[in-house]
């Protein structure tokens, strides 16, 4: 964590931020906002130094050297949506959070997708030129009509859900294509499923809505527009080097395509030989999506707002290099709490490094094994490798280390409606297994077991974990070790199998005791081994 010499953490703001993005990070406890839009590459790099968050735009590019030279860098957030200029696998490896803004500007880029299919459609910037020249060319500028035409849309997110709306309710029937939706979240929406394959020649006209990426780089290249239908129409306002620019221009010239509409281009600004300059039939703006004072103010608040959680309360739920599904990046909290404190847990009753950890839970949350799985590897690994470990990069530095972290879904057990169980594997064999479930309407975590002890607890503060003989006296000379060492007693549980067999107990205790009183403990007639564990 950076700090200044006064406690405070420095986030750097590289890129215009509105008034009300840098507000709600100055209301923060602890956060210093430091204004550098004015500064070239090697000043900012100078100021990341000890900073410990890095807020940008489209204009700064966040590249390997650039993290590595930030070194108490914890959290670069995107004012915006696409982070195809940040090296998110270089900042996974530092445990440095990438966010961004995902729904701020939904509405406005959904908005002007439709508008660049209309424009397109209906020929509206010939029509514009034409009537500036003095022209009246009324008959030559037949466009066609939306209503009754099939629109494909690739990518069914947000934004491209939002576009299936607007189809509809201008009479289109809509084809999509996306891998990862379900035939149920199809339905609800009112659209068709289809490969890419299929889509491709059946629509009258077509829109993009897909991240950029190494691997789908040129995604519709000379092959997507040559199977797209004669005449038809593509949009792109998601990412500049999805569409195979020079494939576009050729089909537009050779009246392949009827018309295009662009937001968005492999090189930005638009270079002066591009050939899309002197295509017809092409509508095009300049990366004027989230180009609304709507969404602007949005996109600036909500990544003020993730970029302040992360810092000052640890919430990394909105980083998208965090191992969390879209479904649980709200209410998975209590849960990693719970896994991340069991995880303290078993390595204070764990000595040989173990070479697997099986992370179970029984509860209502389907998809929240992932991040859980990363609390159990931070609180597991903390004490064991040097930070900065997080979520985000602890599953990668377990891998590293020949920890394998499997994780298990499990029914719900016994009473207990969200419980998680850790049990641990090395080379010796089977080792220990603990087990914790979330209590209340508050969620509050408690230990339920330790092994075959069954025990109710909860994992807050120090504790001792005491291993003896069911005889008399034990408990007394705990207690007067303990008071002689002015240690104060918040709770004593003990469990037992039968009796005049071995008991388990857990002492909280308010501070962490020295060594010399583990010893003195370790030392009572009928103590077989005494742990400490702190889980704060």
């Amino acid at each position: 964590m950076s700090e200044t010499e006064q406690g405070d953490l420095r986030v750097i703001i590289a890129d215009p931020l509105l008034p009300d993005g840098i507000e709600t990070l100055r209301a923060a406890p602890g956060l210093v906002v430091e204004d550098h839009t004015e500064s070239d590459r090697e000043a900012l790099r100078a100021a990341l130094e000890g900073a410990s968050a890095l807020i940008v735009r489209s204009r700064t590019k966040v590249t390997a050297d650039l993290i590595e030279s930030a070194d108490r860098l914890r959290v670069v957030g995107r004012a915006g949506v696409g982070v195809d200029h940040i090296d998110i696998p270089a900042a996974t490896r530092r445990g440095v959070a990438v966010l961004n803004a995902p729904a701020a500007n939904t509405q406005s880029t959904a908005e002007l997708a439709f508008a660049l299919l209309l424009a397109a459609a209906r020929r509206i910037t010939e029509a514009d030129a034409s009537i500036r020249a003095g022209e009246w060319r009324r008959k030559e500028l037949r466009g066609i009509q939306l209503s009754g035409k099939t629109l494909g849309v690739i990518g069914l997110g947000r934004i491209g859900a939002e576009v299936v709306w607007r189809a509809r309710a201008f009479g289109m029937r809509v084809v999509a294509h996306d891998p990862f939706v379900s035939d149920e979240r199809a339905s609800d929406l009112g659209v068709e499923l289809a490969s890419l394959d299929e889509l491709l020649p059946a629509c009258h006209a077509i829109t993009v809505h897909v991240p950029l990426s190494d691997e789908n780089r040129g995604f519709i290249g000379r092959r997507e527009i040559a199977a797209m239908r004669q005449g038809s129409i593509l949009v792109n306002a998601a990412r500049g080097g999805l569409v195979d620019e020079a494939a576009l221009a050729e089909a537009l010239g050779s009246g392949h395509l009827g018309a295009a509409g662009l937001d968005v281009f492999e090189t930005e600004p638009l270079p002066a030989d591009s050939p899309l300059r002197d295509a017809p039939q092409l509508v095009l703006s300049p990366h004027l999506g989230a180009s609304t004072y709507e969404a602007q103010r949005q996109v600036s608040r909500q990544i003020a707002v993730s970029v302040r959680n992360a810092l000052v309360d640890g919430d990394f739920s909105a980083a998208l290099n965090a191992p969390f599904e879209a479904e649980d990046r709200d209410g998975a909290g209590p849960i990693m709490d719970l896994g991340y404190r069991l995880a303290r847990l078993l390595h204070g009753l764990e000595d040989a490094p173990p070479r697997r950890i099986e992370v179970r839970y029984g509860g209502t949350r389907d998809g929240v094994l992932g991040p859980l799985a990363a609390s159990v590897a931070v609180g597991f690994l903390e004490r064991r490798v040097d930070p900065p470990l997080n979520v985000v990069n602890a599953l990668s530095i377990a891998a590293e280390r020949g920890l394998e972290i499997v994780r298990v879904r499990a029914q719900a057990s016994g009473d207990y409606t969200n419980y998680v169980g850790l049990s641990a594997d090395s080379a010796r064999g089977k080792g220990m297994a603990v087990g914790g479930a979330l209590m209340g309407s508050r969620m509050e975590p408690r230990v339920v077991h330790v092994g075959t002890f069954r025990i109710e607890t909860e994992p807050r503060g120090t504790c001792l974990l005491i291993r003896n003989r069911d005889q008399p006296g034990v408990i007394g000379a705990v207690g007067t070790i303990l008071g002689e060492a002015k240690a104060n007693i918040a709770e004593y549980h003990l469990a037992r199998r039968r009796g005049g067999g071995r008991s388990f107990g857990v002492v909280r205790i308010d501070e962490e005791l020295p060594p010399e009183v583990l010893q003195a403990l370790n030392d009572l007639d009928g103590v077989e081994e005494v742990r400490q564990v702190t889980f704060d």
